[in-house]
């Protein structure tokens, strides 16, 4: 989404307009204003999955903004095409005030020592390089949402090489706290660039945060008449197969790859039926199991997942 879509008071103001009519349309229901001064058509605004709303927002607020801006973090992640966990309205910018952060009007301000910040310009707006980006993500948020970032960013994208796990570790120099630097760490240490998904890394790292063994990733799994396909996990002594079902493999065209909705649920049916034949046992989960961790591990534990075993701590 670009802000193309967008409509400004200031410039309705200049153009000599009365910027009451703005209001009135948004009270009619025409506009939805998504910042003071900024609107959007309700066709279009309501039309947008909310991964795509975000972006909008941090253009609206960088056309209010009265001086230009570097963001970062969740913000500098929307730019930068990273899976970001939740929903969120809030614009992340840098502050290069020794004073400290402060936030207002929508905007949270981080303080950031400006020597060695590498910075670089996504769709016109100055962001936090990538590199940086992932790091504070990986830094200051959940170790699902770090684990998340990190295994994107592990593999190629379109038109971005992927970065490893040594450019990673190299980056976090004197930037951070040791604390943060123990967060980041984890969270490289524990990615795979085997994750197909956002929904398979939060699984991966709450199965690991709650206790239950690690699964092989990307599993290849065969029947009598060749390759049956690839499961998201797999316990292959408990002959146990697991799938995260994510709505963005029903909607978006890079999931869809020329195929209608319907036809994907076909093929995964059949591909499903497939693993099942070979007598491993299939289960699922959607972002519903994933909303809070003991949901999540009360459904693994209903689904026989094996937990860890515990060390002994003598004889």
């Amino acid at each position: 989404m670009t802000p193309s879509s967008l409509i400004l008071s200031s410039d309705s103001a200049r153009l000599g307009r009365d910027v009451r009519t703005l209001g009135r349309r948004a009270s009619a229901g025409e506009l939805r204003r998504i910042r003071q001064g900024v609107y959007v058509p309700a066709s279009v605004w309501d039309a947008l999955p909310f991964w795509d709303r975000y972006p909008l927002l941090i253009f609206a607020a960088a056309s209010t903004l009265q001086s230009r801006t570097v963001f970062c973090r969740q913000s500098a992640a929307a730019l930068w095409g990273l899976p970001l966990l939740g929903r969120s309205a809030v614009v992340h910018a840098c502050t290069f005030d020794g004073g400290g952060g402060r936030s207002r009007a929508g905007v949270r301000r981080h303080f950031v020592e400006p020597d060695g910040l590498e910075v670089e310009e996504r769709a016109g707006l100055l962001v936090t390089s990538r590199l940086r980006t992932v790091l504070d993500l990986a830094a200051f948020e959940s170790f699902e949402q770090a684990v998340t970032v990190v295994d994107h960013v592990l593999s190629p994208r379109p038109e971005l090489p992927p970065l490893t796990k040594d450019e990673l570790m190299a980056g976090i120099g004197n930037s951070y706290s040791a604390a943060a630097a123990r967060r980041i760490k984890a969270a490289v240490d524990f990615a795979d660039a085997g994750s197909g998904s956002p929904g398979e890394s939060v699984s991966r790292a709450l199965m690991h945060r709650l206790g239950f063994q690690a699964p092989v990733l990307q599993a290849e799994i065969r029947d009598a008449r060749g390759l049956a396909g690839y499961t998201d996990f797999e316990w292959e002594l408990e002959r146990l197969c697991g799938e995260f079902d994510g709505a963005v493999k029903y909607q978006r065209a890079e999931f869809l790859q020329g195929r209608t909705p319907s036809e994907v649920v076909i093929a995964e049916k059949r591909r499903e039926d497939r693993i099942r034949s070979t007598g491993r046992r299939v289960i699922r989960w959607t972002w519903t199991e994933l909303a809070s961790p003991e949901r999540f591990a009360a459904f693994l534990d209903t689904e026989r997942v094996p937990r860890r075993r515990m060390r002994s701590c003598g004889p």
